[in-house]
C-alpha cells in the first residue's frame, strides 16, 4: 500500500477523494511530527499548504513521485531540487482564482474608500469624519495589473467592470498578446506601466526574478497618491520602502494580504498606518476556494501517482529562476 502525506489538514472533500482509494494510505501530520517522519521515507506523494518542503526534507523521501501544492504559490517548495529528480510539482491551477480576484477588489475598494478610517470614526463617535472626503472613486483611474495569469485576468475583468482603465505588465509575450486582445493597454517594461498607474495590483509568483520587484525606486515611479494592493506573495513588495512612501505621502493607501514574514508581527512598520488595510493571507480561503483547492490537490496527487497529470497544473522549473 502506497503512502500519501499531507502536511496540513485540508477540506474534507479532498480527504474523501484520497480516502476513496483503497490502495493508498493517508497520513496527515506536520513536518517534525513523529507520524510525518515515519511516513516520509515511504511516501509516494506529499500534499502541502504552507509548510516548507526544502531539499533536506525532500531528500528523505526516496519514493516520492509528486509534490502537490494546495494553492498556486509554490515558493515554499524546492522546485529546482525536485526537478533534478524528475519529480513534478503541481498547483491547484484555477481553483482559487475567483476567491483571490474578489479579495483583491475588496482590498482595492477598502483602500480607495479608506474604509478602515471611516469605520474607526463611526465606532469612536466621530460622525463628522464623513465630511473629510478621504475616499476616491475607482472609475476613470488606471489600474496596473502586474502578472496576467489566471488571477490577473480575472482582476482585470473586475477592474474594468468598476470603470477602471486596465494596464497590464507581464514578462510573457503570450500573456501580453492575450491582454492586448482583451483591450487592455500593455507594457513589456514594468517601469513604463508604473509611471501611468493610479493603482498597482500584484499577481506574480515569488521567484528569484520577482523578489523585491517593487522596491523603493519603483515605488517612486508611481504617480503621487497611488494605491497599492498585494494579494500575491510577500517578498515581491519591499514593505519598508512602502512604509517610507506612505509616511511621505507618495503612496496614498495600501492593502496587503501577504507579507515578507508570516505570521504578521504587531510591531511591523505598516501596522501603525490608518490608510493601510491588512488581512492574514486569507484571499484564497473562502469556503468555496478551500473546497476547490482541496479537491484539485487531491486530483493532482492521484494523477501524479497514476501517471496521468494534467500538464496545466505542473510547475515549470525554469519559471522559478
Amino acid at each position: 500500500m502506497s503512502t500519501i502525506v499531507l502536511t496540513e489538514a485540508i477540506d474534507q472533500a479532498g480527504i474523501d477523494l484520497l480516502a476513496a482509494r483503497r490502495d493508498l494510505r493517508l497520513v496527515i501530520a506536520e513536518p517534525g511530527h513523529h507520524a510525518f517522519e515515519a511516513a516520509l521515507p515511504v511516501a509516494v506523494a506529499i500534499g502541502v499548504r504552507v509548510a516548507r518542503l526544502d531539499r533536506d526534507l525532500l531528500s528523505r523521501a526516496p519514493n516520492l513521485r509528486v509534490a502537490a501544492k494546495h494553492g498556486v504559490g509554490y515558493d515554499n517548495i524546492d522546485v529546482a531540487y525536485l526537478a533534478t529528480r524528475g519529480i513534478p510539482v503541481t498547483v491547484t491551477a484555477d481553483a482559487n482564482s475567483v476567491s483571490v480576484a474578489e479579495h483583491t477588489m475588496t482590498l482595492m475598494l477598502a483602500a480607495a474608500k479608506h474604509l478602515r478610517e471611516y469605520d474607526a470614526a463611526v465606532r469612536q463617535g466621530e460622525w463628522e469624519f464623513r465630511k473629510s472626503a478621504r475616499a476616491v472613486e475607482l472609475a476613470g483611474r488606471r489600474a496596473l495589473v502586474v502578472g496576467y495569469g489566471r488571477i490577473g485576468r480575472r482582476v482585470a475583468v473586475l477592474c474594468r467592470a468598476f470603470g477602471l482603465d486596465v494596464l497590464v505588465h507581464d514578462i510573457s509575450a503570450r500573456a501580453l498578446g492575450e491582454a492586448a486582445a482583451a483591450g487592455h493597454s500593455c507594457f513589456a517594461e514594468l517601469d513604463a506601466g508604473l509611471a501611468q498607474a493610479d493603482l498597482l495590483t500584484l499577481h506574480v509568483p515569488l521567484t528569484a526574478r520577482s523578489a523585491m520587484l517593487i522596491d523603493a525606486a519603483r515605488l517612486a515611479r508611481l504617480p503621487r497618491g497611488a494605491i497599492i494592493v498585494n494579494c500575491a506573495r510577500g517578498g515581491i513588495l519591499d514593505e519598508e520602502a512602502l512604509a517610507r512612501a506612505l509616511t511621505e505621502g507618495a503612496v496614498g493607501a495600501a492593502a496587503l494580504d501577504v507579507f515578507e514574514q508570516e505570521p504578521f508581527r504587531r510591531a511591523h512598520s505598516l501596522a501603525g498606518f490608518d490608510n493601510v488595510v491588512l488581512t492574514p493571507h486569507s484571499a484564497a480561503t473562502t469556503q468555496e476556494g478551500a473546497r476547490a483547492m482541496a479537491v484539485a490537490m487531491a486530483r493532482n496527487i492521484l494523477g501524479g501517482i497514476d501517471g496521468q497529470l494534467d500538464p496545466a497544473c505542473v510547475v515549470d522549473p525554469d519559471a522559478v529562476a
